[in-house]
């Protein structure tokens, strides 16, 4: 397998990797722009732009744009995250050139027509109406919130129904054309694919646009503030989530971060799952994760209980954090590690993980570190590195809670930071 890189005139970047052996290939441009590139008054236009993307275009209209590439069996979709949104197609080999430009053609040619923006209003509307009776999709939504506030690193990515109300023709053309740059975009690909035929593809259909200027200011930092949100209401489960300041995607810590959430929470054998779940049997689902973003990141917990219970499973999962600091073992942090590179490599064997993977790892490091770079940076962390990162998150007062449901039994954040640190 072969990673190569091209870089057009006005900073357009192509990222590929043949997979020998494959009959599809994964096609897709990442912009590097998401919710958090949004103001204020922009909350939520993104990801308005997002599904706008697939309501018509100066050659196609909504339909022909899903018949193109389901005509050839393909699919296509796109998703909006905090640092990037993603518009992509899964397509037979011989059908790349065809999927490219229809992700172009959606890209460049969007006519935003009025009727189809009310209409697509409403789908989001549903969406976010959607959220709000998801309670372990909103818990993140108001984890995120807490953790960074005041800030458009916390805010939803569907944005307040108020604001996806006012959104017009103007306010998606400003967007566009203040974050879809050519060097704001990265066209990545794998699987059957040749990389000569799509830089001669991109370079006829983004290779004439002017490069837009960056404003740095536009993107805030990020500071991790903590606190606690706590909405009591009358549901089968409370839905308990916790998060402790981590480090970025990219300070080197991520690693022994990554492989701490594993030990905690990754899997049946983790600490919280065997203690919470199975030696106490106060929940169905717990987990534990590391998350990253490019000037900040945070180490979540999440679990389901009863109300009755709240109190004791949000107790443990603090208890066992502790615990972590002093006995983590050798075998524990060996599983771990070896979790992670089984998850990286299993899921390298998709040609959509690895096109995703090229992209956000050429948006971070403007290079692709190899398989086995990252291999080793795992394998480099010890069972010392993770007791010591296990202390620093029971000792730090970087710690945001989020709870929904018959919360009222539940301690509150200070009471569980004092038995953190105690």
């Amino acid at each position: 397998m072969t990673i190569q890189l091209h870089t057009l005139s006005n900073g357009f970047r192509i990222v590929t990797e043949n997979m020998p052996g494959l009959k599809s290939s994964s096609i897709g441009i990442w912009v590097q722009a998401g919710g958090r590139h949004e103001r204020l008054e922009q909350n939520g236009i993104a990801h308005f732009l997002e599904h706008m993307a697939f309501k018509g275009t100066k050659t196609r209209s909504a339909l022909q744009i899903a018949e193109s590439i389901e005509d050839v069996g393909g699919y296509i979709n796109a998703y909006t995250s905090r640092e990037m949104t993603a518009f992509y197609a899964r397509v037979l080999e011989d059908d790349v050139a065809l999927g490219l430009d229809v992700i172009s053609d959606i890209l460049l040619n969007p006519v935003f027509d009025p009727a189809e923006i009310e209409v697509e209003r409403g789908v989001i509307l549903q969406e976010i109406g959607q959220a709000l009776d998801t309670p372990d999709d909103i818990i993140f939504d108001w984890l995120q919130e807490v953790a960074y506030p005041d800030q458009a690193l916390g805010r939803s990515i569907l944005g307040p129904s108020e604001r996806v109300s006012s959104f017009n023709r103007d306010d998606l053309k400003a967007f566009v054309g203040e974050h879809y740059g050519p060097n704001q975009m990265i066209l990545s690909a794998a699987g059957a694919i040749d990389h000569d035929a799509i830089v001669r593809e991109a370079e006829v259909l983004f290779g004439h646009l002017p490069a837009v200027p960056r404003a740095a200011e536009l993107l805030q930092p990020a500071k991790f503030g903590g606190g606690e949100r706590r909405e009591n209401k009358a549901l089968e489960q409370v839905h308990f989530a916790l998060a402790l300041e981590g480090p970025t995607y990219l300070d080197p810590e991520i690693y022994t971060a990554q492989i701490y959430a594993n030990a905690m929470g990754g899997g049946m054998s983790s600490r919280l799952f065997q203690e919470v779940r199975e030696n106490r049997g106060l929940c169905y689902t717990i987990f534990a994760q590391a998350g990253a973003f490019e000037d900040s990141g945070m180490t979540t917990i999440y679990a389901g209980t009863s109300a009755e219970q709240i109190e004791e499973l949000a107790n443990v999962t603090v208890d066992e954090m502790k615990r972590a600091a002093d006995d983590m073992s050798a075998a524990e942090v060996a599983r771990a590690r070896a979790q992670m590179k089984a998850g990286l490599l299993m899921g390298l064997e998709s040609p959509s993980n690895r096109a995703e993977r090229l992209a956000r790892l050429l948006s971070i490091w403007n290079r692709i570190p190899s398989i086995d770079e990252t291999i080793e940076r795992i394998d480099d962390v010890t069972t010392g590195d993770v007791k010591d990162f296990a202390g620093q998150m029971a000792g730090q007062a970087g710690t945001a809670m989020a709870l929904y449901g018959p919360a009222e039994a539940a301690p509150t954040l200070d009471a569980l930071k004092a038995r953190l640190a105690a």
